[in-house]
Order: C-alpha cells, then structure tokens, then sequence
C-alpha cells in the first residue's frame, strides 16, 4: 500500500526544490538567499544545487514542471512573486499532476491494483470547487504582475479605477468572479493593487463580464480601461475585435446588442454618457491574457 501523498514527499518535493534552487542559483541568488526564499536550511540547499539529491527523472522530464519552476524562479528572483504565492501555485500544480499528470502516472505504477477500482472511484480527480477556486485566484495574481510590470499601464487607468477578473468555468454570480478588493488605482504614474484577489468583490466589471457570457460570449477574464479612441485603434491592430454598446441603457441589454452584432468581440466599449465615465473593457480566456493583451498596447 503506498498512498499518492507519500510520492509527493518522497520523489516530488527534493526533485522540485532541487530544480527551483538550480534555477534560483542560476539567477544569481546566493545559497543564503535561497535558503530563506525557500525556507530550508543553507546546507539543504547546497545538497539541491550539488546534485546530492536524489531525484525522480520523470518529474526532471515533465515539462509542466519544468515550466513551473522557471516561472516561480523568475518571480522569485525579480521579487514579483512572493514565497507564498510561490507555495500556492505549487500546491495547484501538485493538485493538477495527481489528477492526470506525471504524479498519478506513478502512482498508477505504484499501486497498479487501483487501475481495478478506477470505474468505481476516481482516486485521482479530486476536483472541488475550492480547488478551482485557488486556480482562479492565482490566475488573477499572475495575470496583475504582468500589468505592473508594464511601462504605461498606469496611463490606462480610468478615474473610477481599473480591475482584473476572472470567473470559474460554471460562474453565475459575481460570487464566482475573483477580483482585486479595492481597484487597482494609478499611484504616482503605477498602478498600485491594495490586495490579494478574492472573490465577489467586484460588481461592475464582474458584470460586464457575466454579461458578457450571458449572450454567448466564452471569455473567462475582463479588465476595464480608460477610453481613448487610439487604444481602441491599437486594441484592433493587435488583432481584437472591438463593438461598442450603449451606456444609457441596462448593462446586460447593451452588451447583448452589441455582441448580436459582433458574436466574436474581445473589446466592448462605450464612449459615455451624463455621469456615466467612458471605458473600454478588454475580454480573454483567462486574467494573465488579458494582462498580455494591455501590455500589447500599453
């Protein structure tokens, strides 16, 4: 009997933390600091970056971990991503990897007498709505490191602030739509983002979005703009489809015109109205899409 937590901790953890020190190291980062980034001692660390490991070659070759932990490394090192998001996105990918990756692959090998039980209980699709909840979550975060360290994003905050969101794949309410508390605000030419996302903490561009999907739209992320004829020229030139709807009238039925009319629009906007502020809002799969779409025309 070998339980799947326990390949976790006897081939995932040393492979991954010796890939991470190997990349943190490579980036200049003194055992010392990795030490502390990683919370592991100096010497555990010299083990990992001296191949005293011994580590797993199916997980050296898994090239999902391979790109988690360059990306965890750049962040790391650059001091965009904290230790804790660092651990959350690990938890989420372990998750992942045990549902229908490389970790249930071996565990499948391990216990070969589960492939027997597998109609009756599916022992590697633990899928819970907390689960894709976190994955939402961090999705956000990523999706907000892109726009702040982007040159020019401040510029494209409107008065009333700017928001990221993203909504889990059955959303409903705005309940189901992770936002940034607060706003993300223009603070001395940055933006500036109050807090950790969460969810049901946005209305208004949670809306335009659930709007969104409401009339057939499949854009899981949004973000709202300042409008400016010229961003919605570049928005087009970067190869976006942009429809305007009308401000005047309910929210839902203006965006409902205006995709009946443009069905594949990723950019909806309007231009206004008596105490209604101009705004542009950018649609996409997924929040770091969307933050990849700003940093295009930013």
């Amino acid at each position: 009997m070998r339980f799947l937590e326990e390949l976790v901790v006897d081939e995932f953890l040393p492979t991954f933390r010796s890939m991470l020190a190997e990349a943190l190291s490579e980036r200049g980062l003194t055992q010392s600091d990795v030490a502390g980034l990683l919370g592991i001692s100096q010497s555990a660390v010299s083990k990992y970056v001296h191949g005293a490991v011994e580590r797993n070659e199916r997980l050296l070759e898994s090239e999902r971990l391979q790109a988690h932990v360059e990306r965890l490394a750049d962040g790391l090192a650059a001091g965009d991503l904290t230790p804790v998001q660092a651990l959350v996105e690990t938890e989420i990918l372990i998750r992942d990897l045990e549902q229908g990756g490389v970790l249930a692959e071996l565990h499948a090998e391990a216990v070969p007498e589960l492939a027997d039980r597998e109609a009756d209980f599916a022992v590697h699709d633990p899928e819970s709505r907390l689960r894709r909840a976190e994955q939402v979550r961090s999705s956000v975060r990523r999706g907000l490191r892109i726009l702040e360290n982007t040159g020019g994003v401040a510029a494209l905050i409107p008065a009333v602030g700017s928001n990221l969101v993203e909504c889990l794949p059955d959303a409903e309410t705005i309940e189901d739509v992770a936002a940034v508390p607060g706003r993300i605000l223009e603070v001395k030419g940055r933006p500036t983002i109050p807090a950790d996302p969460e969810f049901g903490v946005s209305g208004h561009v949670a809306g335009v979005l659930l709007a969104a999907r409401a009339h057939g739209s499949d854009a899981r992320a949004a973000a709202n703009l300042a409008y400016d004829p010229g961003l919605v020229d570049r928005l087009e030139a970067d190869g976006q489809v942009a429809v305007e709807f009308d401000p005047d009238v309910d929210l839902e039925a203006g965006i409902g015109d205006a995709l009946a009319a443009a069905p594949d629009a990723t950019v909806l906007y309007q231009t206004g109205a008596v105490g209604i502020e101009p705004i542009v809002y950018v649609l996409g799969s997924d929040a770091p899409s969307v933050a990849e779409t700003v940093r295009a025309v930013a």
